[in-house]
This record gives structure tokens, sequence and C-alpha cells, in this order.
């Protein structure tokens, strides 16, 4: 039986003896070939948590880029990986032109795809983009750095592991996966762990029943995972990120956590922002293109808050005062009034909610979750409301418009 640390070892010496030899046919298919190879034994040391192995594939001229990598094999370590791997899309010039070796080595850029799932949470991978830079020498490629694509654009996908040590936090329903302070993290685990019942009871089966937290230490290390500015996300207490929609599977959904809004709120705030977040990791397999944001958002406010206790009033504060003075708006809020910074974007999340909480109170909650899984399935918006409610998209709009009103008013 061949032991973990063996196999990983062979998979290097299988890269060291790649790219030598073996005539034309041989060398034009080399740097793929080779590059593959590095790769496959990198993934394995990932996996088996063979340091050694995993800084092998390094260039040892890249001392920089050595140290880092040893820190992120190390920030790695509490991640629950149940696989790791590397698929190579495309190598050469047509990917991007890295700066030339200082030592004048052979080098090539390659665009990578990441895939990665977590042990006993994923159903399916989460995948990200590397553009990756690799050396030649002595017949052998080597790993030489991850940002040389990225003044033409070209920008390795961050995750968590590459800002810090990851500490995992398990709770009963949750995996928190973060940086910075133990005792915060488990406050996390411990909302997560509240929420998805909440979202079990309304939104019902279908989904894992589990949710994955990724809670960075910095709003800019946030808006570094999200491949943003930190302002875009400076007064937005978490995300979702994910693949809407994901055929037979589950997708591997995020919720990404903004630490410095986040831990302005009450505790009540604090749950209703992880169960709003949960109820799009419940829904997403039924969420896609024609799914209007009024209706994704509103329904993950209306588990949020349905069994709150709080009133209309309290909680759309922003549309009431706008209600109050006369101005009720004319039509439900669009795409773009959701976009991170919109003038309004807090009467869009308000209205939505209290479209999704017309429907739940005048029809029945089972009413809305059919509705929004209907929707997902096509055909146009009027339709699936005259199916689901006997009204089309003007009615409908005119009846929330007067709900607004006695609700707010």
């Amino acid at each position: 039986m061949v032991g973990r640390r063996a196999a990983a070892a062979a998979l290097v010496a299988a890269t060291l003896a790649g790219c030598s030899g073996g005539g034309a046919a041989h060398a034009k298919a080399a740097p793929d070939a080779g590059i593959r190879t590095v790769l496959a034994a990198r993934a394995a040391s990932v996996l088996h948590r063979d340091p050694t192995t995993f800084l092998a594939g390094i260039d040892p001229h890249a001392d920089r880029f050595a140290a880092a990598q040893r820190k992120v094999f190390a920030n790695l370590a509490q991640v629950p990986l149940a696989a790791w791997s590397y698929d190579v899309v495309r190598t050469g010039p047509a990917v991007f032109t890295p700066p030339a070796a200082a030592d004048g080595a052979p080098r090539t850029a390659a665009e990578v795809r990441l895939s990665y799932r977590l042990r006993g949470y994923d159903a399916q991978p989460v995948v990200s983009t590397a553009y990756l830079t690799f050396d030649r020498r002595g017949g052998h490629w080597y790993l030489a750095a991850d940002d040389d694509g990225a003044a033409s654009g070209h920008r390795t996908d961050v995750q968590l592991w590459d800002q810090g040590r990851v500490q995992a936090v398990r709770g009963a329903h949750s995996l928190v996966l973060g940086l910075g302070a133990l005792p915060r993290l488990k406050g996390y685990a411990a909302d997560a762990d509240r929420a998805v019942p909440q979202v079990a009871h309304a939104w019902g089966t279908g989904w894992p029943g589990e949710v994955v937290v990724e809670a960075p230490a910095t709003l800019a290390q946030m808006g570094a995972l999200l491949d943003t500015g930190p302002a875009a996300y400076r007064g937005i207490a978490a995300v979702t990120t994910g693949e809407a929609g994901a055929g037979s599977g589950a997708p591997a959904d995020r919720v990404i956590v903004n630490p410095d809004a986040f831990g302005q709120l009450s505790s009540f705030g604090r749950q209703a922002v992880l169960t709003h977040e949960t109820t799009h990791v419940a829904t997403r397999t039924a969420t896609g293109a024609a799914t209007p944001l009024w209706l994704s958002e509103g329904i993950a406010d209306w588990v949020a808050y349905r069994e709150s206790g709080r009133t209309a009033d309290q909680l759309a504060p922003e549309l009431a005062a706008d209600v109050r003075a006369g101005r009720v708006p004319g039509a439900l809020p669009a795409a773009a009034d959701f976009r991170p910074g919109a003038p309004g974007i807090a009467q869009a999340y308000e209205g939505g909610w209290l479209a999704c909480r017309m429907i739940a109170d005048q029809w029945s909650p089972q009413t809305l979750t059919s509705l929004y899984r209907a929707v997902d399935r096509g055909g146009a918006l009027d339709a699936r409301l005259r199916d689901a409610l006997g009204l089309g998209l003007d009615a409908f709009t005119a009846r929330w418009r007067t709900y607004l009103k006695g609700e707010l008013a």
C-alpha cells in the first residue's frame, strides 16, 4: 500500500520528468503537458496536506512567491477539503505576456480553473480562475507567479486563505471559515444555526439545510473576495455568492460577511441578515435569469422578518417616509434599484419585501413559494402571476401600491 506522501512525491517526480526528451511531438505539447503535471502534483499535495510536495513545484528562483505560497498552504490547514483540482484552459501569449524572467529563463502564461469542494457541505464545486506564470528550468516547468497578469486585467481570483490563516468553526447547521477573533466566528455560526431552521420552515426541502459562511477580517478583504472595491459594499452586512440554478445538484454557495457593517448591527439585525442570506442559499436552485430581484430579495426578507413580531413601519422606515410624503412608487423595484450604492436601495428592498408579504398574507405562504419556483421555469412574469394569483402584472402592481398605503401611511 503506497502512502499519501509517497503518492504525492511520485507526482512531483513525474513533473520533473514530464518535459524532457520525446522528440518533436513531445516538444509541441510540452508546456501544456508539463504544466498539467505540475498542477496535478500541487492539487494532490493540498489534499494530502504535504507542504514539501506543494513547494517542490515552485520556481526555486521565485523566493518571494515561494514564501507567500508557504503561507497559503499553512492558511489552508483547517479548511475541510473533499476535492481540489486544476484545469488548464489555455497557455501562451494569448493569455497574457508575463514579464521576462530576471535570468532569461523561458516563461509562459496559463489560464487555469481551480475547483474545490468542502467535505460535508458542497454538492458542487466552487470554481475560480487563476492566471499563472510558469518558468522552464533544466527541462522542467515550475510555477513562478500568480499576479503577473493583473496589469493587463487578468487577475487571479482571491480566496480567503490568500488573506490569512483560516479558522473553521462548525455549527449544527453551518460551517464558518474566517479570519480574526474566534469568538466573533462562533457568533456567526450561532446566528447561522438559528437561521437554517427558519429558512427550512418557510421554504421547505430541496436544499442541503446547511450554510457556509466566509468571514474576512476587513471590508477591504471582503471587496477582494468579491473582486470589487470595498466602497461598493461599505454599508452591506453580507452577500451570497454562487451560481444561479444548479441543474440537479445544489450549488456551492458562500455567505460572505462584511465585518464592519455586520458588527454594527443589533442582535436582531445580525440574525435577520444571516436568515436573509441563508434564504438565498435555499432558493438558489429555483433562481434564474427570469427571477426578478424584487422577488428574490423580497422573499429573503420575508423569511427573515416573518416571525419577528415587528410592524411594517418598523421594518420599512424609508419607504414609509416616502409613502407618508405622497411618494408612492409607481412600479415594482427594478434590478438597477438593488445595485450597491443606488439611490433608494433601501426602498427597493422594503418594497420587494412588502410585495412578498402581501402575497403570503392575502393568498398564502405556499402561494408565495410556489410562485417563486414557477417564475424560474420560464415564461412571462405576467403569465406566472396570473397562474398563481389570478392577477396580471399591472393589476398586481396596483394592488401592491394600495397595500403600501394601507400598511405604511
